[in-house]
C-alpha cells in the first residue's frame, strides 16, 4: 500500500493562539492519523489537544494485538483519564476539553474513533462521504427531526458539542471500520470544525475531485483563509494508491 500525507494547522484570523493539535505516525503496521480541537480557557484547550494526540498514540502502538477498533477506543479511553487528572492536579486547567478524531489504515482498511464535532471524511469514486456524525446540540436537533441540515448551517448555537474529552469518564467512542478497494485511488481527510465549519461537505467533494494532495491541501487552506478563518483550522489529509 502506497500513501502520501499533507498536515495543515493554523491559527486562524480571530484567535490568539491555536489550541488544535494533530499527528501523523507511521507504525510497523500502518499509518495513525490523530486531530484534536481543543477547549478550554487559559490555554487550557492547546494543553487538553496535545495531551490527547501525545497520549493516544502512546497507548495504541504501545497495545499488543490487531484489534485496531479496540485499541483506538482503549487509547481515547486512556487520553481521557489523563486530561481528567491532569485538570484536577492543576487549577488552572480546570473545565479543559477536547475533541478528537483517530484514523488508522492499513491493508486496504480504515478504523476510526471520534469525539466531538471535529470530522473524518472518505473520497472515492468521486465521491465524498463523511464518517463520522458531530458530537453536537445541533445534530442532536437534526437527529430529532426539529432542525433541517439546510437549517443547521447558519444556527448560532452550532458550535455547542455534547460531548468531548475531559467532560467526563467514562467517554462513549463512535467506531467505524471502512474497507476500501484495491488499485482505486482514496483519500481519508480529518479536519476540526475551523474546516468544516466554514466549508460545507459539497464544496469539499469538489475539491477533492482536483485529485493531486498538494492541490487539495491548499485549495481549502486557501478558501478557510479567504472566508475568514473564524476559528483555529487543522486538518490531516491521506492519499492511498
Amino acid at each position: 500500500m502506497n500513501y502520501t500525507y499533507k498536515t495543515i494547522s493554523k491559527v486562524g484570523h480571530i484567535r490568539k493562539n491555536n489550541e488544535d493539535s494533530l499527528g501523523v505516525y507511521k507504525t510497523d503496521d500502518g499509518l495513525l492519523t490523530i486531530v484534536c480541537d481543543g477547549l478550554g480557557g487559559n490555554n487550557a484547550g492547546e494543553v487538553a489537544s496535545r495531551l490527547a494526540v501525545d497520549s493516544a498514540n502512546n497507548h495504541f502502538i504501545n497495545s499488543p494485538g490487531e484489534d485496531y477498533s479496540s485499541k483506538i477506543k482503549s487509547a481515547i479511553a486512556a487520553a481521557n483519564r489523563i486530561i481528567l487528572k491532569e485538570a484536577v492536579s492543576d487549577y488552572t486547567l480546570h473545565g479543559m476539553s477536547t475533541t478528537i478524531e483517530m484514523l488508522f489504515i492499513k491493508d486496504r482498511k480504515a478504523y476510526t474513533g471520534h469525539v466531538g464535532d471535529s470530522r473524518i471524511y472518505f473520497f472515492t469514486d468521486d465521491k465524498l462521504t463523511q464518517i463520522t456524525k458531530d458530537h453536537s446540540y445541533v445534530q442532536k436537533l437534526i437527529d430529532d427531526g426539529l432542525l433541517s441540515q439546510e437549517e443547521a448551517e447558519d444556527h448560532p448555537n452550532k458550535h455547542i458539542i455534547t460531548q468531548a474529552l475531559g467532560d467526563s469518564d467514562p467517554v462513549e467512542v463512535d467506531l467505524d471500520t471502512i474497507g476500501f478497494e484495491p488499485n482505486k485511488k482514496v483519500f481519508f481527510f480529518s479536519c476540526t470544525d475551523g474546516v468544516s465549519g466554514v466549508i460545507d461537505n459539497k464544496e469539499l467533494q469538489e475539491i477533492f475531485r482536483m485529485n493531486e494532495i498538494d492541490d487539495i491541501a491548499n485549495k481549502i487552506s486557501d478558501l478557510v483563509e479567504e472566508r475568514g478563518a473564524p476559528d483555529n483550522f487543522s486538518f490531516a489529509l491521506v492519499r492511498i494508491d
